[in-house]
């Protein structure tokens, strides 16, 4: 299979799989793409479900995290607990500015002044690197969690990255990827359940009530997205200074 699969095919593999369970389409896409394809994962329960689905199925292809250095202690043990239960190796990918460089060129705690920019440059730039030479990237992205992304495709082309972007889970709901969790007693991060819906970087993550799946990502700011699925406004037409 070439790098890029044209439009047609990638709108057949939707009227096929639309309705299939993830591990159905994890089969298929690996025997489209085979280890040119990537997990990426944030550590969330739709990623551990992920993880899970490709163990049991034995689909050997590399697991690889963003560590923007912002991140909760309780994500790394969950990294590490993954890791032991499932005989695994995920790849840690970084970005090129430490913290300490990012602040001198850019200011301190550039995520309060310039949080498009900060997650542009922590999390969008380190994972175009890593796609580079990849043909498809496996995400744990759910139409059920915001607004922006209820038209997510179980395959879709990824312009900025130019893969295939699979998306296993597109129609399954928050309920669902908990049962599963539940069913198979897999490890999630603690801080779920003192009322962290979802889990980021340390400065951009907080408790928040359940009305969206993200809520409590960038409170009292116009910012829901990192970039990495949706573009942030700022950066997608090219701002985007390094």
């Amino acid at each position: 299979m070439n790098k890029k699969l044209d439009l047609i095919r990638i709108q057949n593999l939707n009227k096929c799989f639309e309705y299939n369970q993830p591990q159905e389409i994890l089969s298929l896409a690996f025997k489209e793409f085979g280890k040119d394809m990537v997990l990426g994962t944030g550590f969330g329960p739709s990623g551990v479900l992920l993880i899970h689905s490709l163990s049991m199925q034995k689909i050997p292809i590399r697991i690889f995290f963003l560590d923007t250095h912002l991140l909760f202690s309780e994500t790394y043990r969950l990294r590490d607990e993954l890791q032991n239960r499932f005989n695994i190796e995920i790849e840690q990918i970084s970005p090129d500015l430490s913290l300490s460089e990012q602040a001198e060129k850019y200011g301190d705690e550039l995520w309060k002044s310039d949080p498009n920019r900060c997650c542009y440059l922590r999390k969008v730039l380190p994972l175009k690197t890593y796609l580079s030479d990849k043909s498809a990237w496996v995400t744990g992205v759910r139409r059920s969690q915001t607004t922006t992304r209820n038209q997510t495709r179980i395959f879709e082309w990824d312009p900025l990255n130019e893969v295939v972007k699979i998306n296993p889970l597109a129609n399954w709901r928050n309920d669902d990827v908990w049962d599963y969790i539940n069913e198979h007693n897999l490890p999630y991060n603690p801080l779920h359940d003192q009322g962290y819906p979802t889990i980021g970087c340390i400065p951009c993550t907080e408790p928040a009530d359940s009305r969206t799946e993200r809520s409590g990502r960038w409170k009292n700011r116009n910012k829901i997205e990192c970039g990495i699925h949706i573009p942030s406004q700022n950066f997608q037409n090219g701002n985007h200074e390094n």
